[in-house]
């Protein structure tokens, strides 16, 4: 490959689940959105980078590890109900290969999904000593991995522009538990949902973060408008962060389940499981405590084409990857024509952000990760025209771009905030604003806090925390799962307020906070004081209190 490239991708992968964690309960089905993340997404990922590093393949990408995941990643005791995921994932694939034996068909599918999921436990349990971070950790400290925060429970941020310490305090709190698991400050962050307004930059200048990311309309309607589009960053007048706009051609052939490479017949239909077509006597062990019926991971049709589920064929793990490197070939020749007719009308190298949900790449669409190692292998032998790079080294390498105000935006539905605040989740904002109001004015009454009131703030902080997750409104917009995010939403709300009227009345009840340390015990290093009031930040920002 040419030394000097005519431009450059950048991949972006978003790690981010909202933290549950429920020790209360022998099981809660909602935990094992990490446990299926884990086993089909972030173990396949380290995988593929074992395999680029073994062969010595040379490769950048660019990671968001939120510090709800990277909490629940570290947690013993989630650990250990991963490893118990994984062995009955196991058991269950050995007494499919049972029932299966003598089916042309299904046998093989037994037998490959049995195999998969003991190299998944060997992976998680000796090579990551049941904490995945050591992996990711290990890659960035390599130089192949560029590893970003994001804001502490993923809050979408432009929701609470009116109360700039809670904005603050986001950022804060996620930077500094950003160093205590990483060792290093963040040079990058994703904003969540990509969440943008303006005035929130300087924040993350403070915290010496150099770059985000928008959608393409915030760079595109940025101010003045940008002279290269989405093909260079912009640099914020009033801090020097650099903003980085998502490229819509990549996007959709990734994203989009009709027009993109998800959809293809031959890639593993996620909607047919065993666990909803076989006898329940026989998969009972395998679903719910109370019989009913979830997705235990083992899938044997392919997506086929527009039929009925129970039309779907068999699935053929070769053919589905013969035709993810099919699909790895057309990006990257898209990718080339794309750079290389920029880079004509730019007159300097141009760089494409491409940025996922990491959790597309295996858990939604299975083959997703195979797609990605075949594309970086591809990108570093077969084509001379782009390399393969993270944002923090192409401005590294560019250091001059355009001064531009990006626009408020956000992604999602109409770009502009209306999935985490519509019709199904508005009621929630009037007492999360409530909550940060309480908590900014308990934080200037209590300079010097006894041991026992410090920790009773700390632990309100994280209630607030953790109950502006925006997975809470995603999930009400979306219809699933809605009456357990409203119940976290009440739940913290009514902890925080709790704790906050415990310590007005002087009598803060130790046994029931230790309590409620151990359900919600993210975040160790927290500290209350990131809620101090700050008159000059509300009228740099606008907010009010």
């Amino acid at each position: 490959m040419n030394s000097l490239p005519v431009g450059y991708l950048a991949l972006v992968l978003h790690a981010h689940l909202p933290y549950v964690r429920h020790p209360e309960y022998e099981y809660f089905l909602e935990e094992e959105w990490l446990y299926e993340a884990v086993t089909e997404t972030y173990l396949p990922l380290i995988e593929v980078f074992d395999r680029l590093m073994a062969d010595r393949v040379p490769f950048q990408l660019t990671l968001t590890i939120s510090p709800p995941l990277a909490a629940m990643l570290e947690d013993t005791l989630l650990q250990q109900r991963c490893l118990g995921h994984l062995t009955r994932l196991i058991e269950l694939a050995g007494k499919e290969c049972v029932r299966t034996r003598g089916d042309p068909q299904l046998a093989p599918l037994a037998e490959f999904y049995r195999l998969r999921f003991e190299s998944a436990l060997d992976l998680y349990r000796n090579r990551c000593q049941c904490n995945l971070l050591t992996a990711f950790r290990q890659y960035q400290h390599q130089g192949v991995l560029e590893i970003m925060t994001c804001a502490a429970t993923h809050a979408f941020l432009p929701n609470y522009a009116v109360q700039p310490e809670v904005v603050r305090a986001q950022i804060q709190i996620a930077a500094d538990d950003y160093r205590r698991v990483f060792g290093r400050d963040p040079k990058g962050i994703w904003l969540p949902e990509c969440g943008y307004f303006p005035g929130l930059d300087p924040l993350l200048a403070d915290e010496d973060i150099r770059f985000f990311f928008t959608d393409a309309h915030g760079i595109l309607h940025a101010t003045p408008r940008p002279l290269y589009g989405t093909y260079a960053p912009v640099f914020c007048p009033d801090s020097g962060v650099a903003a980085f706009g998502r490229d819509l051609e990549s996007s959709k052939q990734v994203w989009s389940a009709r027009e993109g490479y998800p959809g293809d017949g031959d890639y593993r239909e996620f909607y047919r499981d065993i666990g909803y077509d076989l006898d329940p006597e026989y998969i009972g062990p395998y679903v719910q405590p109370d019989g009913t019926r979830k997705n235990t991971g083992i899938k044997y049709h392919r997506i086929t084409g527009s039929v009925g589920l129970g039309a779907k064929l068999p699935y053929h793990p070769q053919q589905a990857g013969r035709k993810a490197d099919l699909h790895a070939g057309n990006f990257m020749f898209n990718r080339e024509r794309q750079i290389d007719h920029a880079s004509r009308i730019m007159g300097r190298p141009p760089i494409i952000v491409a940025p996922y949900d990491a959790e597309l790449f295996g858990h939604w669409w299975y083959e997703g990760p195979i797609w990605l190692e075949y594309l970086i292998r591809k990108v570093a032998y077969d084509q001379g025209v782009f390399q393969l790079i993270t944002p923090a080294e192409f401005l590294r390498r560019h250091d001059t771009h355009q001064l531009c105000a990006p626009s408020f935006s956000s992604w999602g539905d109409q770009g502009y905030a209306s999935y985490w605040l519509n019709e199904t989740n508005d009621w929630i904002y009037s007492h999360l604003h409530q909550m940060g109001f309480r908590m900014i004015a308990a934080a200037g009454r209590y300079a010097a806090p006894t041991h026992l009131q410090r920790r009773a703030l700390n632990q309100a902080a994280r209630e607030l925390l953790l109950a502006q997750s925006s997975d809470w409104a995603f999930i009400m917009k979306a219809g699933t799962m809605v009456q357990y995010a409203a119940d976290r939403t009440r739940r913290h709300g009514a902890r925080l307020f709790r704790l906050l009227d415990d310590l007005d009345s002087g009598r803060v009840d130790e046994v029931w906070l230790s309590k409620v340390e151990y359900l919600d015990s993210i975040l160790p290093e927290i500290d209350y004081r990131k809620y101090l009031p700050n008159e000059e930040l509300r009228m740099q920002m606008g907010g009010t209190i």
